[in-house]
């Protein structure tokens, strides 16, 4: 199971980033998917997470701003951030939990398999 990030990079606030995750090795539409991020000094927290069914679950700070989004046919999970600000400054990472339901956003600890991480900066 392999899952590869990009997208990242610096952006001016109120901009928009797009982050997409590659993944292989396994047939995405039996995983939960999710994105999470770690900004520096801080624990992983979830930001996203999109069940098979395209069921979708958010943080408080970024509802209303993110959109996660797959595509099963390209095994390949997407991140659209919007009106971004400099408290979103983090490494993002790409995650998927074995289940093909969960209905609810995923902590760091419930993903089985993660992605190397992609940097976000906004100043």
């Amino acid at each position: 199971v392999q899952l590869v990030e990009s997208g990242g990079g610096s952006v001016q606030a109120g901009g928009t980033l797009r982050l997409s995750c590659e993944a292989s090795g396994y047939t995405e539409n039996s995983y939960s998917m999710g994105w999470l991020r770690r900004v520096i000094g801080k624990e992983r927290e979830g930001v996203a997470t999109i069940d098979s069914d395209g069921s979708t679950s958010y943080a408080d700070s970024v509802k209303g701003r993110f959109i996660i989004s797959r595509d099963n046919r390209e095994n390949t999970l997407y991140l659209l951030m919007n009106s971004l600000q400099p408290e979103d400054t983090a490494i993002y990472y790409c995650a998927a939990k074995r289940t093909n339901w969960c209905g609810r956003l995923l902590g760091p600890d419930e993903y089985d398999h993660w992605g190397q991480g992609t940097q976000v900066t906004v100043s």
